[in-house]
């Protein structure tokens, strides 16, 4: 889920599809307000720092690196261990017996178009095992053309490739999963983000990563079960939420590793070159 509430989103087009521009123009504008007042910042923008070396006993650790937005970055989290990047690096340290060393660079309110000035802090020595990127939410918050944003996305992928890095690319979440944002700007919200998430994964295995549909795979679980599933402010997941994504996003980890010969249903392999 992105780092702020869903803002006008593609107004002219909006209004076409709602009837009477300025009508729903405004309509548009009084919900993303109302969004705005009910979710607030109660997270603040600072999540858990989880940057360590994860069950360093097992030894031989793998590096995992955490790019994208608030998701990646962990905000809603209230533990270390309950980040994303919490949560992957536990999971995959006891799937392979080996420590992670988790570094994570996402940044909370990024855009696809941040990714490139994340990867830039990177050393230039750095050289990931994998690395998971979650982008997308406030591409369409700020209503971002579907085709920059995979355009960035894309440069990232092929930037971590080069770097010697497996990738694993979480599409953007549906954001018709967040209750506190009105109808119809809701179900705005929802078909956008999905076309997003589809061009996201298409560009994602054509550029030599893996692709998870977050909205496919853990999506229900945030439609069905809010309440456990999302944070305090009711757009950021919850502990809960996190250990259900890391979840979903494990198995093409593995895969990417050369861990797992197969991925289930939601996850998309790279196209062979």
């Amino acid at each position: 889920m992105p780092s702020r509430p869903l803002t006008l989103l593609a107004a002219t087009g909006a209004a076409g599809v709602l009837g009477g521009a300025y009508g729903a123009r405004g309509l548009l504008a009084r919900q993303a307000a109302t969004a705005r007042r009910l979710i607030g910042k109660p997270l603040g923008e600072s999540p858990p720092d989880a940057d360590r070396v994860w069950r360093s006993s097992y030894g031989d650790p793998l590096d995992l690196l955490l790019v994208g937005d608030s998701i990646a970055a962990g905000l809603g989290a209230e533990r270390r261990k309950d980040t994303l990047g919490g949560r992957l690096a536990k999971g995959l340290a006891k799937r392979t017996h080996r420590a992670v060393r988790l570094r994570t660079v996402a940044v909370v309110g990024s855009e696809s178009s941040m990714l490139a000035a994340q990867l830039a802090t990177l050393p230039d020595g750095y050289r990931p095992d994998v690395a998971v990127v979650v982008v997308g939410g406030n591409d369409v918050t700020h209503r971002v053309p579907v085709a920059v944003s995979v355009r960035h996305l894309e440069d990232a992928v092929r930037r971590l490739r080069e770097r010697g890095a497996e990738v694993v690319v979480g599409t953007c979440p549906d954001l018709g999963a967040l209750r506190p944002v009105p109808q119809p700007l809701r179900a705005l919200g929802s078909r956008a983000s999905r076309q997003l998430a589809t061009a996201q994964a298409a560009a994602a295995v054509r550029t030599g990563a893996h692709a998870v549909s977050l909205a496919r795979v853990v999506g229900p679980f945030f439609i069905t079960n809010p309440d456990e599933m999302f944070s305090l402010d009711r757009f950021h997941p919850s502990a809960l939420g996190y250990r259900r994504t890391a979840a979903a996003l494990l198995p093409s980890v593995l895969t990417a590793l050369g861990l797992h010969d197969r991925v289930p249903f939601g996850h998309h392999a790279p196209t062979p070159p």
